[in-house]
């Protein structure tokens, strides 16, 4: 028997992924789902062949449209393509993602089973070459990223925040969409807000996206140093939302630290501290590099000390300016007006 599911918007904050943009928006439209769909893409100031490869897709699918994100803020993108969009559900996609086949209708019915406002699963990275697939280890064992489900898996269950996350609109529309003056760490403040007012986040391992890691050492570090930085942020903008997990990388630096000029000044007992480290981390990788090539297992301590290091140096030394202006920035306007087309264009 055929049964009509409820129409779903699809929305993808888009900058320069010439790489993958093509076979993310493939992996929606072709989802095993048997209601209404449609792609908002909300395109950034690429520098790359994005641009062309989004008119490309329009012209391919009605289903597809885009509107301008002339910010290049990832927020702002969701914020735009949500406002753009029409349906009940909204489905979150990074350019980047690729969602598994039954991923939209596994999400629709766990909304309607739990009665949760947002669920997600697992951000499922995969590497296409050594160093990504030692990246894609390390985030994806509790040593990389301690016991946060998304990334290592788990029962399913109520939860702080989950990777991307399928929504009801109304919960959207009731905390006025993302807080645009988050660069990072949106999900987690938003899905914080929901939690606050009474909303259910549901987890569960049903669900996975498909997740290209950062392709050099130096990508790896500014997205964990931007990561660690805004953690705080949030942790500033919502007094009581950290917990031990998030203060063990900022501890280990500071051990780490603490330990080189001791060690360097004092006592060379002290470099027991950063041997210490590396020796976990370097045993820490051989079950994460299980299956890997030598090369990528070799590469998964640097991609550990990289992820902990760079996020606990970010976490402290996030400036209280930077929480300060974000909640001097607060907005209280309307973010969804009425009318369904509003910054809707559709690439000629």
């Amino acid at each position: 028997m055929y049964i009509q599911q409820p129409a779903v918007s699809v929305i993808m904050p888009v900058l320069n992924e010439e790489r993958y943009l093509r076979d993310s928006v493939r992996h929606i439209l072709g989802q095993e789902y048997a209601g209404e769909m449609e792609v908002v893409i909300a395109l950034g100031p690429s520098t790359d062949r994005t641009d062309e490869i989004a008119a490309e897709l329009v012209r391919e699918d009605s289903r597809i449209v885009t509107v301008p994100n002339p910010s290049g803020r990832t927020p702002a993108a969701l914020n735009a393509a949500i406002e753009a969009s029409r349906h009940p559900i909204v489905v979150r996609v990074d350019g980047h993602g690729m969602l598994s086949p039954d991923y939209i209708a596994t999400a629709v019915r766990l909304l309607e089973k739990t009665g949760a406002q947002n669920v997600g699963g697992i951000m499922h990275a995969e590497g296409e070459n050594a160093w990504e697939e030692a990246v894609a280890a390390a985030m994806t064992s509790k040593l990389g990223v301690g016991n946060a489900p998304f990334h290592t898996g788990g029962g399913a269950g109520p939860a702080e925040t989950v990777y991307l996350g399928v929504f009801r609109r109304e919960a959207l529309e009731q905390q006025g969409g993302y807080n645009e003056e988050f660069i990072r760490a949106q999900d987690w403040e938003l899905n914080y807000r929901i939690r606050e007012a009474g909303g259910l986040i549901w987890f569960s391992p049903e669900l996975k996206v498909q997740y290209r890691p950062r392709p050099t050492v130096r990508a790896l570090a500014k997205q964990y140093k931007d990561y660690g930085r805004w953690r705080h942020v949030v942790a500033r903008y919502h007094p009581g939302s950290i917990s031990t997990r998030y203060l063990a990388p900022p501890a280990a630096v500071c051990a780490i630290a603490a330990g080189v000029v001791v060690g360097a000044t004092v006592t060379p007992w002290a470099f027991v501290v950063p041997a210490g480290y590396l020796a976990a981390i370097t045993a820490g990788s051989v079950p994460a590099g299980k299956g890997l090539s030598l090369r990528a297992r070799a590469q998964i301590p640097i991609a550990l000390a990289t992820m902990h290091m760079c996020w606990g140096f970010g976490f402290l030394t996030s400036p209280r300016s930077l929480a300060s202006k974000v909640m001097a920035s607060a907005r209280s306007a309307e973010l969804f007006p009425k009318e369904d087309t509003r910054g809707r264009e559709k690439s000629e």
